[in-house]
């Protein structure tokens, strides 16, 4: 492919997927300028391997020997290692978020916040968990390090420590979107089967909170398949909440614009929402 070009990169990942478009939910993950093959057992990996090698040398496409490596138990990419178990964060990130002293200094609140917001799918409700450390970073605010602050850092630092393993989401099986709101947040999580796949949140902007609830619990749905937009559309999934009025959505006839907003969205996707009656098991 011509280099020099402006967004190369999203130019050299579309390519990728176009050529891998059908091998995507089995064996290849496509990463800037990488792509890694990944199996959970020797001898599907020589056929996921064998047909990936296939299908450069078909579409004639060249890999530098000297830059390629196989037969790898796993792969670290980017702050993430990627192996048959799933997606975990890098155990040199976690000796360093172990070591982190409390913040002296707003500059020094951001710094950890800039780590701990790039591992933010790795950990539950991390925007309710981040609010007395974000509020300190607002313009104006003087730095007062409170007991709420060291509570939400040390928090932090533990579930950061003891992130679970991610899933790598396979296509073609059927997503579980579970989905909540507050007068603080949105929080949803992202599972295939028993295994989550991401967790995301973020809090409330100022004129949300005069939201109405059931407004806010579609919002958060909406949060939701926005952000895992790659996931879930052409896909079927199922959104779960704890607001019973959301399973009438598509049946409503009076809706305000905002929701009529949101309502055409959603119908770009093949989902179905019910009320979350088992225990939460993320």
């Amino acid at each position: 492919m011509s280099f020099g070009l402006t967004n190369a990169p999203a130019t050299f990942m579309e390519l990728m997927n176009r050529v891998f478009y059908d091998m995507l939910d089995t064996s290849v993950i496509v990463f800037i300028d990488d792509i890694l093959v990944y199996s959970k057992d020797k001898e599907t990996h020589v056929k996921n391997l064998n047909a990936a090698l296939q299908r450069l040398r078909k579409e004639k496409l060249y890999a530098k020997f000297s830059k390629c490596e196989f037969w790898l138990s796993k792969v670290a990419f980017l702050g993430h290692v990627v192996s048959a178990e799933g997606i975990k964060v890098d155990p040199s990130k976690i000796e360093a978020i172990v070591k982190w002293e409390a913040p002296k200094s707003v500059s020094e609140i951001r710094s950890f916040l800039g780590l701990a917001g790039y591992y933010r799918r790795f950990v539950e409700d991390y925007s309710r968990i981040a609010v007395p450390l974000t509020s300190s970073t607002k313009k104006g605010e003087k730095f007062v390090w409170t007991d709420k602050c060291e509570k939400s850092f040390q928090t932090l630092k533990t579930r950061l420590i003891s992130a679970p393993i991610l899933t790598i989401p396979v296509l073609g099986q059927t997503f579980t979107l579970y989905t909540d709101a507050s007068g603080l947040g949105l929080g949803c999580v992202l599972m295939q089967g028993e295994q989550v796949v991401a967790y995301a949140s973020r809090q409330l902007k100022v004129h949300e909170k005069n939201y109405p609830t059931h407004d806010l619990e579609l919002a958060a749905v909406v949060h939701a398949v926005k952000i895992w937009r790659d996931y879930l559309y052409g896909e079927k999934f199922q959104i779960k909440s704890d607001h019973k009025s959301l399973t009438c959505l598509f049946n409503q006839k009076e809706l305000n614009m905002r929701q009529r907003r949101w309502l055409e969205l959603l119908k770009d996707y093949d989902c179905d929402i019910s009320i979350i009656r088992e225990k939460r098991t993320w």
